[in-house]
């Protein structure tokens, strides 16, 4: 294991450059095609940094340097969006030498399949949550290489416990199958139970799928603030990843002394739909009272979901027990989006004999969405101008909180 971390405090450019430059001379590349499989935008990364560490460290040892953006299915990225990602000129999906491509989840074509997990496999690492057989397939560009290095931040995660390692695998550059399974077990379990919980069933599930993969993996798993770096690790990724959660679950959680009763979420712009920035309730939802309510407050949001919006439109916005209830009507509803819609409604109970819903948590959006598509999504509606973001500063003690830059860091209650 190669790397270092900080429970306080931040890594020097020098200590990352030095730990970057001792990982990839580990790498038996010399002449051979490499991939990096890298973050979207919704991520906080020193990537423009890195990108030019690899071109350095590696352009005049492989054959191929190239990238792919583990997607999952969120949108893919123009040149632009890509020129910001990696810090240097994209034109037509090239930055100088190196090809950046899109996951393209949207296209069959682009899937191999690499295995199944029997149900009797399935049964014992969900503890008896689901079992049935989970074909695996993965995006057949990683099997152009001879090494693939993945290379991305890791956070508390509200579908796998911790983000990073295998997940840019699964649900990264995944075929549906997979994704809409490791997603809906997440969604079993419930966010309040798995985000920031370390090693998970769904972790479980995608690290067993990950020992299907054939191409040679390394891992960078990095452990990130907007203030700074705090933590680089490399190695294999369960091995990098372990190092790196262990160091995020005193980097990202924020302990409080009391559950708050309402709750501003500042989203920033990275999150450009409700589908991204329905973080702002996954990180928070641990530490709101019961009957308490979240506002996700992002004016620059006008869309539920760039990829899923018409499903979302259809299904809403529901608890877990809403769905378990009505098993025949939403079963031709893909896995994925029917767990962030539980994800973004929170705990809850439904009374099936008389169709009421009882979430725990009021969810609000302050966005660019009109109060109508609010309603019919079944979440809460304030207009976005009646809010003084101002007026909501230092108000804890009256369990009142504001979350300036929602999203990555998680809120829970201290133990009693």
């Amino acid at each position: 294991m190669i790397g270092s971390g900080r429970t306080d405090g931040y890594l020097t450019d020098d200590e990352t450059r030095a730990i970057v430059g001792d990982a990839l001379a580990s790498l038996p590349v010399d002449g051979k095609r490499v991939l990096f499989i890298i973050p979207d935008g919704t991520r906080t990364m020193p990537m423009p940094m890195l990108f030019e560490l690899f071109q350095a460290l590696l352009g005049g040892r492989v054959a191929a340097l190239d990238f792919l953006v583990a997607l999952g299915t969120h949108q893919p990225m123009d040149d632009a969006a890509l020129t910001k990602l990696v810090g240097q000129p994209v034109v037509a999906g090239r930055a100088g030498a190196s090809r950046i491509h899109n996951h393209e989840w949207h296209d069959p074509a682009m899937f191999a399949p690499i295995g199944v997990i029997p149900a009797a496999e399935i049964s014992a690492l969900t503890g008896g949550r689901l079992a049935q057989d989970v074909p695996v397939s993965l995006n057949r560009r990683i099997f152009d290489y001879d090494h693939v290095v993945i290379c991305g931040p890791v956070f508390p995660h509200e579908v796998v416990g911790f983000s990073g390692g295998n997940k840019y695998y699964f649900p990264g550059i995944a075929g549906p199958e997979i994704i809409n399974f490791t997603h809906w077990l997440g969604a079993l379990i419930t966010n309040f139970e798995v985000i920031g919980s370390g090693y998970t069933p769904v972790r479980a599930v995608i690290d067993r799928a990950a020992s299907m993969v054939t191409v040679p993996t390394s891992c960078l798993a990095l452990v990130v603030t907007p203030e700074g770096l705090a933590g680089l690790y490399f190695g294999s990724a369960r091995e990098a990843w372990e190092r790196a959660s262990a160091l995020s679950s005193k980097r990202h959680i924020v302990w409080l002394e009391r559950p708050m009763r309402q709750v501003l979420s500042v989203m920033p712009p990275m999150y450009a739909d409700i589908w991204t920035a329905g973080k702002g309730m996954y990180k928070i939802e641990p530490a709101v009272a019961d009957g308490g309510e979240v506002i996700i407050y992002a004016p620059h949001i006008t869309e539920v979901s760039v990829t899923h919006g018409r499903i979302l439109e259809e299904i809403g916005y529901h608890c877990r027990d809403y769905f378990l209830a009505q098993p025949e009507r939403f079963a031709g509803y893909p896995g994925g989006v029917l767990a962030h819609s539980t994800h973004v409604k929170g705990m809850g109970a439904y009374d099936a004999s008389t169709g009421i819903e009882t979430p725990r948590v009021q969810v609000t959006l302050a966005t660019g969405i009109s109060e109508a598509r609010c309603r019919k999504i079944n979440l809460g509606y304030r207009d976005p101008a009646s809010i003084d973001v101002r007026a909501w500063q230092g108000r804890e003690a009256e369990g009142i909180l504001l979350v300036p830059r929602a999203g990555e860091m998680l809120y829970r209650l201290k133990p009693r």
